[in-house]
């Protein structure tokens, strides 16, 4: 059966999620303006900033209607009680039940925490409720982590599913390179790996800023996709949508039965405007394709608009 593309790239977009910093949410009016209300929002708890930032904006998005995934950074807690206190404020504020556990981007712990299964050890977070967790996944590795210690984790994360019952899923840093997407999810259902995968990916933005945020995560195909890119200096400073990475993805999904992607999460980089309205006509099918079936035309009021 010949795969209908349109069909595919609406399946790849239900529920997909998107990212806020508190810096970032502070310039938003209002979600609701954007979003559709249950859409599903992460909320950074970055380096040195202060968790009741990320409280404060997880309270919001739940008053407004939204579903609040907070970050919990271990190296950023400094010990069981901050924790306890932190996962009870998100939970008493904001009635969060479902949380993305990660490191964090700091080289020294702030305290007794240095990885997400030092938090996942706890229990803290079946003591307030929280089911659902997301881990993170690194399609194309990370600088500071072998493969043998990404390897041992996961397969670590996926027992400790098993054994708890706990809904955990992998959330990924963004990627822009296909081909390196399905090899990793290819390489890691090898291992095991049954948690499924919300697959980071980014949102409408320039080459440009699109280049800075993936050097400074040190995503190497990717980064080599782009430069290839910006040699084109006309294109540089142009805002880009997506197009060419989610019909690739799209496909893959469809058509491998084994694919571990469930949905897509959305990397804004500041522009939540433009990327949400973008992922909105996706999921809605209000796009057609080109005469090459390779670049999205967003439909806005009956009229054909090129992303």
């Amino acid at each position: 059966m010949a795969l209908n593309t349109h069909d595919a790239v609406r399946a790849l977009m239900a529920d997909f999620s998107v990212e806020t910093t508190p810096a970032s949410s502070a310039k938003v009016a209002s979600f609701a303006s954007h979003l559709t209300r249950g859409t599903t929002v992460n909320v950074t708890m970055l380096a040195g900033s202060d968790p009741l930032d990320t409280v404060a904006v997880a309270k919001r998005l739940r008053d407004e209607g939204f579903e609040p995934v907070p970050h919990v950074a271990a190296r950023s807690i400094t010990d069981r009680a901050a924790l306890d206190n932190y996962l009870g404020r998100l939970k008493d504020e904001a009635g969060v039940t479902q949380v993305l556990v990660i490191a964090g981007g700091r080289d020294t712990p702030a305290g007794t925490f240095g990885s997400s299964m030092d938090l996942l050890e706890t229990d803290l977070f079946q003591t307030h409720g929280i089911a659902k967790i997301g881990v993170a996944g690194h399609p194309e590795g990370t600088p500071d982590i072998p493969e043998a210690a990404l390897r041992e984790a996961l397969l670590w994360k996926n027992r400790f599913a098993r054994e708890t019952g706990l809904d955990l899923y992998i959330e990924t840093q963004f990627c822009f390179d296909v081909g390196a997407i399905m090899a990793w999810d290819k390489t890691i259902r090898g291992w095991g790996n049954q948690l499924p995968i919300h697959l980071g990916v980014p949102g409408l933005a320039s080459l440009k800023t699109l280049l800075k945020f993936a050097q400074m995560s040190g995503i190497g195909p990717s980064i080599r996709v782009l430069t290839r890119q910006a040699r084109n200096l006309a294109k540089l400073m142009l805002v880009q949508a997506p197009d060419r990475l989610m019909l690739d993805l799209a496909a893959y999904k469809a058509t491998d039965p084994d694919c571990g992607i469930e949905k897509v999460h959305f990397y804004p980089f500041g522009g939540l405007a433009k990327t949400a309205d973008w992922a909105n006509a996706l999921a809605e099918g209000r796009f057609t394709l080109d005469a090459k079936g390779t670049s999205i035309e967003i439909i806005q009021d009956g009229l054909r608009a090129a992303s």
